[in-house]
């Protein structure tokens, strides 16, 4: 499911009859502003946000210098464009760092907003910057809490401060903070327990929490498919508690955006990540820039780059041109170049990404057929994998039995074999004649 698809169909659709526009009238721009509003309203954007945006956009665009500029219809893009990153919160904030460790980082929210879960994926994005991190469990009161919180920690190697007999969250978190000192860890994650904004014990609870271990950030955790609710729940956090920014989860469930284009306006907080997907990979840091150029449907090639940077090894992807210039790549190749794609995400998401991408709304892409693609791989000998010339209707025969798949499916991941092995070549090429001298992104390969 792609990120905002509802919103982006329907603003995508404004953009193209606004770039084919050779001249655009008053009349025009109210049309647009008309059609704009309905599509965020329908995204289930907040109301007085949405008469905000609009009349903003709609003065800058009636302004003179771009109704008689030559390319009007690209000036009211650029202007849209602009407003949406700043409704999303203008620039990308990171996470506050302290020189003194351990620097503490507190999770809040509702039961079932994905903290815990939001936890390990920070951990993770934590650890792999090098830093020494340690989850605390704070959530002291639902069935399970710790042992789920440890079976992530086992999962990522990140330990875990837990206290099975201890139900007062303050002694937990300082007994962490001190075990975290002596152990030289370099940043906490405290892990709190899911609770209601207007549940007065436990808010009291979280407020003491924070006031004791005066956290670097105090981060809430917002489930993004709850639209409209998760700014309501957002204004109640933010009345209690200092908050320093958002983790948006479940992005990736919500076509419609309301969450992400509401709540920075109306708690004044930023969105600081947004979990794309179910891995524990799917944390991203929230660049508002990126996201306005995915719901318009520019696509988001920086982000798309750093996703082939983190799964791609520099190493082999040097192999793989070199093999590519001479003509040597092999069945086993094409098969490490799907996992390495399949780690970068949903390829549905990743087609989103590049320009133009979500206009292939049709153009579905079948996980599955990547799964029996490997499947057909990984049941051919070596040596049938390194000269496929060698696979007679025999051999694909016993390749389809041995893969679970027809001598049809077989013949597919050859052919597929072959249009990316000529595809390939024919871009090493383009990039020998035409980026000849171009620094490319380390990992990042034709």
């Amino acid at each position: 499911m792609a990120i905002f698809e509802g919103l982006s169909e329907k603003l995508g659709a404004i953009i193209k009859s606004l770039r084919s526009s050779g001249r655009i009238t008053e009349n025009d721009i109210k049309n647009i502003s008309r059609e704009i509003r309905l599509a965020l309203l329908s995204a289930d954007v907040n109301y007085k946000i949405v008469k905000d945006f609009v009349s903003v956009i709609s003065e800058k665009a009636l302004h003179k210098d771009v109704l008689e500029s030559l390319t009007p219809g690209q000036q009211v893009i650029k202007i849209v464009h602009e407003e949406l990153i700043a409704l999303l919160g203008g620039k990308n904030e990171k996470l506050i760092v302290s020189s003194d460790i351990p620097n503490k980082y507190m999770l809040c929210g509702l039961q079932g907003s994905g903290k815990t879960t939001a936890c390990g994926k920070l951990g993770n994005l934590l650890k792999k910057q090098n830093k020494r991190v340690m989850f605390v469990a704070c959530d002291v009161y639902r069935p399970a809490a710790i042992d789920q919180l440890v079976i992530l920690g086992k999962q990522l190697d990140i330990p875990v401060y837990y206290e099975n007999d201890n139900k007062d969250v303050v002694k937990i978190a300082k007994n962490a903070i001190d075990q975290a000192r002596k152990s030289m860890t370099d940043i906490l994650l405290f892990d709190t327990a899911g609770r209601l904004h207007i549940d007065e014990e436990l808010m009291n609870e979280i407020q003491a929490l924070q006031k004791a271990i005066n956290p670097n950030e105090t981060l809430l955790v917002v489930d993004a498919m709850t639209g409209q609710d998760a700014v309501n729940i957002a204004e109640g956090f933010s009345s209690r508690l200092d908050l320093t920014g958002i983790i948006l989860t479940k992005l990736d469930g919500d076509t419609r955006g309301g969450a992400a284009l509401s709540i920075k306006t109306i708690v004044n907080k930023p969105i600081k990540f947004a979990s794309v997907g179910e891995r524990m990979n799917d944390l991203e840091p929230f660049y508002p820039d990126r996201m306005a150029s995915r719901i318009l449907g520019m696509g988001d090639v920086l982000s798309l780059i750093e996703k082939a940077q983190q799964s791609f090894d520099e190493k082999k992807a040097a192999e793989l041109e070199k093999k590519m210039a001479t003509a040597s790549f092999t069945l086993q190749d094409y098969l490490e170049q799907l996992e390495q794609l399949k780690d970068m995400g949903n390829m549905q998401d990743l087609i989103n990404m590049i320009p133009g991408g979500a206009s292939l709304k049709n153009v579905k892409v079948d996980e599955k057929q990547i799964v029996r693609t490997k499947a057909v791989i990984q049941s051919m000998t070596v040596k049938e994998r390194n000269n496929p010339k060698i696979l007679d209707a025999k051999r694909r025969k016993r390749i389809a039995a041995g893969s679970g798949t027809t001598v049809a499916d077989v013949n597919r991941v050859l052919k597929g074999f072959e249009d990316m092995k000529l595809m390939m070549k024919k871009m090493t090429d383009m990039k020998g004649k035409k980026f000849k001298g171009m620094n490319m992104p380390k990992g990042f390969s034709f």
